[in-house]
This record gives C-alpha cells, structure tokens and sequence, in this order.
C-alpha cells in the first residue's frame, strides 16, 4: 500500500506545480517577491494589465493597473508596475511601451538611463514622463510606406512591418539593415520595370487611337443610345410580337401535322408520273417533236377568229323512201361548207 500511495501524491504535486504554472504564465504572474513601481506617459494606447515588463528582452514582471496622474497640470497617464525584488532598477532607468508582435499587443521595456550613479530607483517611486516614451504611431509611420506596400505581397508587407518596427524601437537589426532589405524589395520592383513600360506603352497607343477616332467612337455611343432607347420604348410591342410569332410558330407545326399525309401522297404520285414518264420516253420525244407543227396549223386554222372552219369533202349513205323497203345509195359528193374545196 505504502508504493501506490506515494505515486499518488507525487503525481499530485507534480499536477498542482504544473497547474501553477501554467496559471500564472497565462496571467503573466511574478516569481517571487515583487517591487511595485509607477511609470508615466504620455499614450498608453493598447497597453492593458498584465502586459509584461521585459529588460534586455527577459521577463521581469507585468503591468497591474492603468489610470491617470495626480498633481499634474495636463493629463498624463500613470502605469502600475510590479517588477521582480531580485532585479533592482537603477535611479535614470527610462520606460518605453514597444509593440510586442503586429496583433497589436504590447509590452513595457526598461533600460538604464544616465545619472544613475549606482543608485536604486526606491519601491514605489514614480519614472517621471521626461524618462518615458509612448509607442509608436503606427499610422504615421506606415502612412510613408502606403506606397512601397500597395506593391508587396502580404508576406513581404508582414516581415517588413515587423523590422520597422523592431528597428524604430531599437530592437533586432539596425536603419542600416532595414533600409538593404527595402531596397532588395525595390530592386525586386524595378524588374518589374521593363513590363509596366510595356503595359504603359500599349495603353498608350490604345488611347491614341480612340483619340485619333473620338468623333466615331462619340457617334457610336449616340447611335447605340438611341438604339437602346427606341428599343426601351417599343418594348411592348416587341413583347407583344413575341406573343404572335410564338403563335404562328404553332399553328404552322399544326398545319404542317395536318398537310404532311395529303404532301408525303402528292410526292409519290409525282414519282409514279415521273417513272411513267421515263417508261414513254420514244412517245414523249415524238409528241415534243411533231407539236410545232401541229401548233403551227392550229394557228393558221384559227387566224380569223376565235373558231374553227371545218369542211365536209365527201359524204355517203342510204336514203329509204316511204312505201320502199331497201334504200337507195347516195352516191359520193364534193360537198364543201365554204373555203378552200377538197382536193
């Protein structure tokens, strides 16, 4: 029984150190014996509690409380700050509120100031706004870089934001390095020279030639306008002869259901006659051959008028008398009824 007991409570106190741990990074809390001091500024926008209060970059306490200066004449922000006992602060040290990260988040650095001496700034004691700065204006320093950054991707326009920052605040690099990288990206635009030229150029001759032709291009847009416009106007009575045509539309698919039995009979009656045709090819060819002729006499026939002379050359046959049983043969005459005579 004695083993299990003491792994769990050695478990139990590795969870509560862990515990508390993780409490207090969470809540940026202090190791140990803690020094309360007072710093004043200017700006303190985007502090807030808890924010850390680093030297050198390392963690050595955190803000726990924001409010405004008493006794003094303008308005002047006054934050508290608990720093760790085992890191005394020097009698000239100076405040600065730096950006932490781009989010927006802050942090309080101190550095030694001149005029120490060797002496200690006192538990409680005020860093008086002549040893503090604010943050920077984030506005107006990236308002001077609008332009270089409208031409950067968003990874380049992060990383360079951040090193102006770090720089400006005295941390990671110097102007030296800040000022090689933008113009490593400069020089990565200016390669890009050769193909904005191109583009300017084209536009260029692009509006050329629409000046060139300004008074086409004015007559094109007027005449269009005024097609729209008469077509806004008629709208009715196009939408009315949409009706209409989609009316015709199906009363010919109803005639044509209608007429396609009595057409598809008149086809194959064509045929029929065009075969029979082809069958009395001789007697057709005759027929077409002989009807001048034949036409030509008609013609001569009817040339006094709209009817036709007809002669009678020859006639024969019995006339029977009354009381006579047989009759008697009349013999052949050269009968005519006017014109030319039987030959």
């Amino acid at each position: 029984m004695t083993a299990p007991l003491v792994k769990l409570v050695v478990f139990a106190l590795v969870t509560v150190l862990a515990s508390y741990v993780l409490v207090t990074t969470i809540t940026n809390a202090g190791y140990g014996d803690q020094v309360a001091y007072r710093a004043q500024f200017s700006d303190v926008a985007g502090l807030v509690e808890g924010d850390e209060v680093r030297i050198a970059g390392v963690r050595v306490g955190q803000v726990t409380g924001i409010g405004l200066a008493e006794g003094t004449n303008d308005p002047v922000a006054e934050v508290a700050l608990e720093v760790s006992s085992a890191v005394p602060l020097p009698s000239g040290v100076q405040a600065t509120i730096r950006y932490r990260n781009l989010v927006g988040q802050r942090y309080v650095a101190l550095t030694e100031g001149e005029g120490s001496a060797g002496r200690t700034l006192e538990a409680g004691q005020v860093i008086p706004l002549a040893r503090t700065r604010p943050a920077l204006d984030l506005t107006t320093l990236f308002g001077g870089f609008q332009p270089l950054f409208q031409a950067l991707s968003p990874e380049d326009v992060n990383r360079l934001s951040f090193e102006i920052i770090q720089v400006f605040q005295g941390e990671g690099g110097t102007v030296e390095s800040l000022l090689g990288h933008v113009a490593s990206l400069s020089s990565s635009l200016a390669d890009r020279d050769a193909v904005i030229g191109s583009v300017i150029d084209n536009l260029t001759t692009v509006m050329g030639t629409l000046a060139e032709r300004d008074q086409q291009l004015s007559g094109l847009i007027v005449s269009l306008q005024q097609f729209v416009t008469g077509l806004a106007e008629d709208r009715d009575a196009i939408f009315d002869s949409l009706q209409t045509v989609d009316q015709l539309a199906v009363t010919t698919s109803g005639f044509l259901e209608q007429a396609r039995p009595p057409l598809q009979q008149d086809i194959t009656a064509l045929g029929d006659l065009a075969g029979n045709l082809a069958d009395s090819g001789d007697v057709l060819e005759g027929f077409l051959q002989l009807a001048p002729t034949k036409i030509d006499l008609i013609t001569r026939t009817a040339v006094n008028g709209s009817w036709f002379n007809f002669y009678m050359c020859r006639a024969s046959g019995y006339v029977v008398l009354p009381g006579e049983t047989s009759g008697t043969q009349v013999p052949e005459g050269g009968l005519s009824t006017g014109g030319e005579g039987c030959g």
